[in-house]
């Protein structure tokens, strides 16, 4: 027994191991199945050419742009998701995840090269057959034809079958007739409509033999080689925009504007000479959506180049927060660090976890995108699979990447606002993400419906028995709810005990647990209610809208669920070391998301009081063990200082700091550091401590001086090595949930 008493002593006095990230595994990980794609991006990245210049008036940042372009296409980097056949690569994983890297140079850059090789050259190549493929693809592939994509109409933004362009079957001539019958059919926000587009994808109602067949796209020279428009086409510059003012914004309309009848880009729809309309797809409503379907890469690269974006914003504030000092809270010679105050960890600790997590989830929606278009894995399912999950992460990565800007800019001060410093003009272009190619709340409507679908097909085909079941098993779970047995069970486990809360929380079934209820139960509710809805069209409708929020935040927990679950995996793939300080950073995002849903999770029985008290203690004691590796998690990120281009990043103001602080240290020493005033006068003989019963004494305001304006202590906050202390102390027992 001595023996082992003295061994437990010795192993309590070495010092506790930490993880330490092993940053180039974690690089690697980070850029996933195309990492080479993203290596070979971030050189064009680091060259001067091809990075945006701040004071530029708009016209020549319009011609930077189209300049830059040209360099794309000179270095093949444009190529990858063309066919083989034309000098392509068929490579379309890969080419999203080099495009999206552009970000870091130019967000017009991406968004003007994304509009003519992944909206223009993809709408032919996805919507096109061969015939198609030859005549125009080359052209556009070397930019000798840069072209427009037009789908939007000012009148109709993301209801597109809802637009008010047509195109008629004229028999006689075999040609389409496109012709704008009104202001608010105009075609609008088209990126190289403004200046540089001489051919147009347009999406028009295709009106054959008198009988709508629903929106198609048609291939319409609108310039000519002078650049000026060409008989029936008009159009107007959007001019000045919030962001994104290197690409030419502007409207299209057209009267009368006739194209031969091949140029129909029919892949899944056909007019004969003699005007008899065919197609592969029978149902008009399954033809549209999966044509629109065939565009879903615009999404898939937002969702990434939104992740690239917060990486950017979070390496930028982290590395200035680890160097700049504010206030003298613990010590009467040197400033406290921002990075160690915990309210700073919070606002960008939270944010990180929230990056890694998308970028996880990116790299599995990639994944998908490749496998479908690639052919590979290419069935109806896996396309409404795919439609689905970029419908969803683009939402939330692009609103996540808004906050994490801002918050960014915050963190960083008046440094934060300067332009040199990067993040408020990549929180003015990025600020449309969250409005192009669906507007996200729409797009949250969309994965909110795909839900209710599939709840719905539980029960196709299922006996009476098996409702009857389900049924049973709702009313329970209901009823347990309402009699608090969930959280009465939590209680017992817990024994009001907050260590045992927080072991809880930090398990990861009972993570995932949590968050796949708050989807299912949501779900089942809106169904159920939606199950009287009235049959007769607008009290159906009238029924759907009022559920219209819950499903809205259906959709968004789902979303959640699947960041969890990427964060999660890769945390298990992780190497030891590495996964001790991921299984932190998973931890704190799953804690976060319960924490901003908690009112919901106590009012459907689904966490005590208890444990949502522990989780917000818990996600201090998290950001404590966090704070050593946070330059390691944003330096895994792989962006150098010609990525980021700020210079605050760049270690000046650390440099700032030294400086400073050798100023001061160099007066002590000299003994020419003047005398404070209040230390002059010596301490106040009136002024007496306040005693508060049962407490330490408390020194009064006048004693407390410019403290009391001051943040508060970083030193009084416990540190990596004394949370995991207490963590140690909790034991390693998981209660089960």
């Amino acid at each position: 027994m001595a023996e082992t008493n003295r061994s437990r002593r010795q192993r309590s006095e070495q010092p506790r191991q930490h993880g330490k990230v092993d940053v180039d595994w974690l690089g690697r990980d980070l850029r996933g199945t195309w990492g080479e794609r993203r290596l070979a991006a971030r050189e064009k990245v680091a060259d001067p050419r091809y990075q945006r210049i701040d004071d530029l008036t708009m016209a020549d940042h319009r011609a930077r742009a189209l300049e830059q372009m040209q360099l794309l296409v000179d270095d093949g980097a444009v190529l990858a998701a063309f066919p083989k056949r034309l000098g392509g690569e068929d490579d379309h994983g890969g080419n999203i995840a080099g495009f999206e890297e552009l970000v870091l140079a130019d967000p017009s850059l991406q968004i003007k090269s994304g509009v003519q090789f992944g909206l223009f050259g993809a709408a032919v190549l996805h919507l096109g057959t061969a015939h198609h493929h030859d005549a125009f693809l080359p052209s556009i592939m070397r930019l000798e034809v840069p072209g427009a994509f037009a789908m939007t109409e000012t009148g109709h933004g993301s209801d597109v079958a809802s637009i008010g362009t047509t195109a008629t079957y004229d028999e006689q001539a075999e040609e389409f007739v496109i012709h704008t019958p009104f202001r608010g059919a105009w075609k609008d926000y088209l990126g190289n409509a403004a200046l540089h587009g001489k051919h147009a994808v347009v999406f028009a109602k295709l009106i054959t033999k008198g009988i709508d067949h629903g929106v198609h796209a048609f291939y319409v020279p609108i310039r000519d080689e002078a650049g000026e428009f060409l008989p029936g086409v008009g159009g107007e510059d959007d001019g000045y925009k919030g962001g994104l003012n290197g690409i030419d914004n502007g409207r299209l309309h057209f009267t009368n504007v006739r194209v031969p009848r091949t140029n129909l880009l029919n892949r899944y729809g056909d007019v004969a000479a003699d005007g008899t309309y065919s197609s592969p797809i029978a149902s008009p409503g399954r033809r549209f959506f999966t044509m629109i379907g065939t565009l879903v890469q615009g999404r898939v690269s937002l969702d990434g180049a939104a992740a690239v974006a917060q990486q950017a914003a979070l390496a930028i504030a982290i590395r200035y927060g680890s160097e700049r000092r504010q206030f003298n809270a613990s010590s009467d010679t040197q400033e406290e660090v921002l990075l160690d105050y915990r309210r700073h960890q919070r606002r960008l600790f939270t944010r990180l976890a929230k990056a890694y997590a998308q970028t996880y989830a990116h790299e599995r929606l990639l994944v998908k995108f490749h496998g479908v278009f690639s052919g590979r894995t290419d069935t109806p399912e896996e396309r409404e699979d795919l439609e689905t999950l970029a419908a969803g992460l683009k939402a939330l990565s692009t609103w996540q990447a808004l906050d994490t800007l801002q918050e960014a800019r915050e963190a960083c001060g008046g440094a934060g606002f300067l332009g040199e410093n990067r993040i408020v003009q990549l929180r003015a272009d990025l600020d449309i993400y969250v409005t192009f190619e669906g507007d996200n709340t729409v797009l949250l409507q969309l994965v909110g419906k795909r839900l209710l679908g599939d709840f719905a097909k539980q029960f196709k085909g299922a006996s009476k028995g098996d409702i009857a079941r389900f049924a049973a098993d709702q009313f329970f779970e209901r009823a347990s709810t309402l009699v608090g047995l969930r959280t009465l069970t939590q209680d017992v486990r817990d024994l009001g005990n907050v260590k045992k809360s927080s072991i809880a929380l930090r398990d990861d079934d009972f993570q995932r647990d949590l968050l796949e209820d708050r989807v299912e139960t949501m779900v089942a509710d809106i169904a159920g209610r939606l199950r009287h809805a009235p049959k007769e069209q607008a009290k159906a409708a009238a029924a759907f809208n009022n559920e219209q929020h819950q499903l809205i935040e259906a959709a968004r927990a789902w979303v959640e669920l699947q960041h969890y679950d990427a964060l999660a995996a890769a945390v298990e793939r992780s190497p030891e070391a590495t996964k001790k300080v991921l299984t932190h950073l998973r931890d704190l995002f799953a804690l976060t998301i319960i924490e901003e849903h908690a009112a919901w999770h106590l009012e459907n029985g689904r966490l005590s009081g208890a444990r949502s008290l522990a989780v917000t203690s818990t996600i201090e004691r998290l950001l404590a063990k966090l704070r050593p590796h946070a330059l390691d998690l944003v330096a895994a990120f792989g962006l150098g200082d010609e990525h980021l281009r700020a210079h605050i990043a760049t270690g000046a103001e650390g440099k700032r700091q030294a400086e400073a602080q050798a100023h001061y240290d160099g007066m002590r020493a000299a003994g020419t550091l003047p005398t404070q005033e209040k230390r002059a006068k010596g301490s106040n003989p009136e002024a007496q401590p306040i005693t508060v019963a049962g407490a330490a004494p408390v020194p009064p305001a006048d004693i407390l001086g410019d403290s009391v304006a001051s943040a508060p202590s970083a030193a009084s906050a416990p540190s990596a090595e004394s949370a995991d202390a207490a963590d140690a102390s909790e034991g390693a027992e998981v209660p089960a949930r």
